[in-house]
């Protein structure tokens, strides 16, 4: 059986690698100084990265909340922004 990340309908992996983070997560220098031009505060640079970078992985916009942990904190990390200064978690709101 084909693995849902294989579908029409593409998702997150459950168990994400630390190569895969770096692979497909890794915001390049372009990238990082192309979202820093187009948002206005810390928290929002991360978030826009997250997109850009999730878009290109999955071919489409994921819901925020569908984001795992692991990539929101990789991707937080890769801009240098302490924790807390980031709230594009991937935690699911009740």
């Amino acid at each position: 059986m084909t693995s849902i990340e294989r579908t029409a309908y593409p998702r997150f992996k459950r168990l994400i690698t630390t190569h895969e983070l770096h692979l497909f997560f890794s915001p390049t220098r372009d990238e990082l100084e192309w979202a820093a031009d187009r948002t206005d505060s810390d928290e929002h640079l991360p978030a826009l990265l997250l997109t850009l970078k999730s878009y290109q992985r999955m071919g489409c916009f994921p819901e925020v909340e569908d984001i795992p942990e692991a990539v929101a904190e990789f991707v937080r990390r890769a801009v240098e922004l302490p924790e807390g200064r980031c709230r594009c978690t991937g935690r699911r709101r009740p």
